[in-house]
């Protein structure tokens, strides 16, 4: 009864800050009260810190195989939630400038559904630390990759709260493409024999970069020229999507633009993935991927 009462006077709150919800998701796995994305959160925060002490005077796992099937799985479910999202919004007829929440119908609902799975996939993906702490990578996580992992799940509670189509298609959009192009890489990575073939990385690194850009003026077109779709969401989403970027490209300039000591410079052994323009740590920190070399 205590716990009754506690999520009833959270999801309330919820409620007083952000507005009646949309009627077309109640009932749906998750969403209908707050604390279960919260604890889902919560865990995953308490697993980092409580792992790295379980893990601290134990020898790291491999876990090649778990990661093949992780990175196929996530690899397949972001391919299903492009060509659905592109299928629903091109069926709904869907303005890329500014689609409001209520005119495709069906479409809309269809929307909604692609979206919750993208929302499911959030937590699905905190297994990208879990797999760092077990293989005791722990420079891997930083602030960035716990801070995106962390946000993104609870920020989607929010949208397939409120805003579960129209105009909150175009990012999630965007995202599955670059994580099939992720996932397939770093799958791919962890089988020696195709590691040769993977020359392609340090697109990927520009590609995510692009990615938030794209989504910040997609945000702010609606803005620019209103549908009906809520301005507050639409400010929350481009500040959002800001922060993502400045600590991307603090990261990028670290990681990239810096000129190496000579120290340095006689340190990395040629074979390192610095030659290629591409610095391993970017995507761990970033998304949570696995490189090749974690995954030998």
């Amino acid at each position: 009864e205590t716990l009754k009462a506690f999520d009833r006077e959270v999801n309330e709150f919820v409620d007083y800050m952000f507005g009646p919800r949309d009627a077309r998701v109640r009932g749906w796995f998750l969403l209908d009260s707050y604390l279960p994305t919260f604890f889902l959160t919560g865990a995953y925060l308490l697993c980092i810190w409580l792992g790295k002490k379980f893990m601290k005077n134990r020898p790291p796992f491999s876990l090649r195989a778990h990661l093949i099937v992780y990175n196929l799985g996530i690899t397949l479910l972001s391919f299903y939630m492009l060509i659905e999202l592109i299928l629903a919004t091109w069926e709904g007829g869907y303005s890329l400038q500014c689609q409001n929440l209520h005119s495709a119908g069906e479409a809309d609902i269809r929307v909604a559904k692609v979206l919750w799975w993208y929302y499911f996939s959030k937590v699905i993906e905190f297994m990208d630390t879990i797999f760092f702490v077990l293989r005791k990578k722990s420079s891997q996580i930083t602030f960035l990759h716990v801070y995106h992992h962390a946000t993104m799940f609870n920020i989607w509670w929010c949208v397939l709260n409120w805003i579960p189509c129209g105009q909150s298609f175009f990012g999630p959009t965007l995202n599955s493409f670059i994580h099939v192009l992720m996932y397939s890489y770093y799958g791919l990575s962890v089988i020696p024999s195709m590691r040769k073939y993977l020359w392609w990385k340090k697109y990927l690194t520009q590609a995510q970069l692009i990615q938030f850009l794209l989504t910040i003026v997609h945000t702010l077109s609606a803005a620019v020229k209103p549908c009906g779709f809520p301005f507050g969401c639409l400010m929350f989403q481009s500040s959002y999507m800001a922060t993502l970027v400045i600590l991307f490209i603090n990261f990028y300039i670290k990681t990239y633009r810096k000129a190496p000591s000579r120290t340095a410079i006689k340190e990395t052994p040629v074979t390192t993935e610095i030659k290629n323009g591409f610095h391993k740590d970017y995507f761990a920190a970033a998304n949570g991927f696995q490189n090749n070399k974690k995954a030998q």
